[in-house]
């Protein structure tokens, strides 16, 4: 069945030039003039035939044809008259321009279709995603804090004697930092380690802990003068 081809399937003169010459499987280095501008101009009059109108430009290159057609009927005297340049030459010329056009515009269209699947991000500033970092309102490190604490707690440990008697009490962070503000209130300063009178675990724990809720909180302030020092928690002043 013939397929049916109107003007505007065809991007511009040469794109329906070049699909007739594929069409009949020409080469397109050694195109048979006088059979490619038969079809030429026969599509041209069959748009005419139905009512279609043809853009000057189509015309244009359809007398541009039939002059190279007619060059090529002249005797060969003729064409030696004019140093034997092959009227097809330039057609030829514009005809690979075009195609290797349409072929760049192809592999466009298809990384242009490939890139609508990819979404991008504007680059941002991840510092917002970090986990916020409180500073110890202090001149010790948190590291200092810990290494203090594993001392004293080691020392508590190997004078505890062999045999006590617990008895389990359910201690706080809240209550233990009522507890130090209360004691810092009267004394203003006091030892790091004055701050743990009992000797449990729990107990430990939910000191020390208070005491870098305060620390972070700025409600006292922790120094250490020189390493090894006595460290100091005192009252941050209004």
């Amino acid at each position: 069945m013939e397929m049916e081809f109107k003007i505007n399937d065809f991007e511009g003169p040469l794109d329906l030039l070049l699909h007739l010459i594929k069409e009949s499987k020409m080469d397109i280095m050694n195109i048979e003039i006088e059979s490619i501008t038969k079809q030429y101009v026969d599509f041209l009059e069959k748009q005419e035939k139905m009512n279609l109108e043809v853009s000057s430009e189509y015309l244009v290159l359809a007398s541009e044809l039939i002059e190279i057609k007619s060059k090529l009927l002249l005797p060969n005297n003729k064409l030696e008259e004019e140093d034997e340049v092959d009227p097809r030459e330039e057609l030829i010329n514009r005809l690979l321009e075009y195609q290797a056009y349409k072929d760049i515009t192809k592999v466009l269209q298809e990384k242009e279709l490939l890139r609508r699947d990819i979404f991008t991000k504007l680059p941002e500033n991840y510092n917002n995603y970090a986990e916020e970092v409180h500073e110890i309102h202090s001149d010790v490190t948190l590291d200092d804090l810990i290494l203090a604490f594993q001392k004293y707690y080691q020392r508590k440990l190997d004078s505890k004697p062999l045999k006590t008697k617990i008895t389990v009490n359910e201690i706080s962070v809240s209550s233990r930092r009522s507890e130090i503000k209360h004691l810092l209130k009267s004394k203003k300063r006091l030892s790091f380690f004055e701050l743990f009178p009992i000797v449990t675990k729990e107990y430990i724990v939910a000191t020390f802990l208070a005491i870098l809720e305060m620390a972070k909180n700025r409600e006292i302030k922790i120094t250490q003068e020189e390493n090894f020092d006595d460290i100091i928690c005192e009252v941050v002043k209004a």
